[in-house]
């Protein structure tokens, strides 16, 4: 597979393809595409999916705040393809419902949907082979900010039970920032450990 990240100064957000080395048999010899997180839709994305004729199969939304979305309008005057996300983005827009710990396949691509809600009650993670699009829930050293304390208990929990056990080492590729390693967040993130420090002490009552 062949990833390209494009960092969108509009909107201040990552935006990633991930295409297909080799053709799809029934597909006119077309190389298949997913797109991830639109923050904006510019002439750079455009070329490299027209450069290497690929067919873009689906969008992929980690969570529905603007700086993400901001390209939808433009992408799909241009591209038919299904957008995957955990709440209905747009009305007009086909939009298909996926939910937690669902399997998707597109074309050569199968990925599991791992929701994170806090920082947003949409906000998920596409996991693809050893990549995980983490959207703001997860970034190098960061993690996603949250309006209220249960936010980010619930965001924290939702991290450490779902990202951070799974088995061996991934690449974490953020909505913002440069990427990181699953691994290096494990035992790195200063968002996490910062909450930790924060996070009441349990009181144990003992009876005499």
């Amino acid at each position: 597979m062949k990833l390209f990240f494009h960092y969108c100064p509009v909107s201040f957000s990552n935006c990633y393809v991930l295409g297909d080395e080799f053709p799809v048999k029934g597909t006119f010899h077309k190389k298949e595409a997913v797109l991830i997180d639109p923050g904006y839709m510019d002439e750079a994305i455009v070329n490299f999916i027209e450069n290497n004729e690929y067919h873009l199969r689906a969008v992929l939304i980690t969570h529905d705040h603007r700086n993400h979305v901001r390209g939808l309008q433009t992408l799909m005057r241009i591209y038919d393809a299904d957008i995957y996300a955990v709440n209905q983005i747009v009305l007009e827009y086909k939009t298909i419902l996926v939910r937690d710990r669902d399997m998707c396949r597109i074309g050569p691509f199968r990925f599991e949907i791992i929701s994170v809600p806090g920082h947003s009650p949409d906000a998920a993670v596409f996991k693809i082979d050893n990549l995980l699009f983490t959207g703001d829930v997860l970034s190098a050293g960061l993690v996603g900010r949250t309006v209220s304390s249960y936010g980010a208990t619930t965001q924290i929990h939702a991290l450490q039970s779902k990202l951070f056990s799974l088995p061996g080492d991934f690449t974490v590729l953020p909505g913002h920032g440069p990427p990181s390693s699953l691994e290096a967040e494990r035992r790195f993130n200063a968002g996490i450990q910062l909450y930790e420090q924060r996070k009441p002490k349990r009181r144990v009552f003992t009876l005499e």
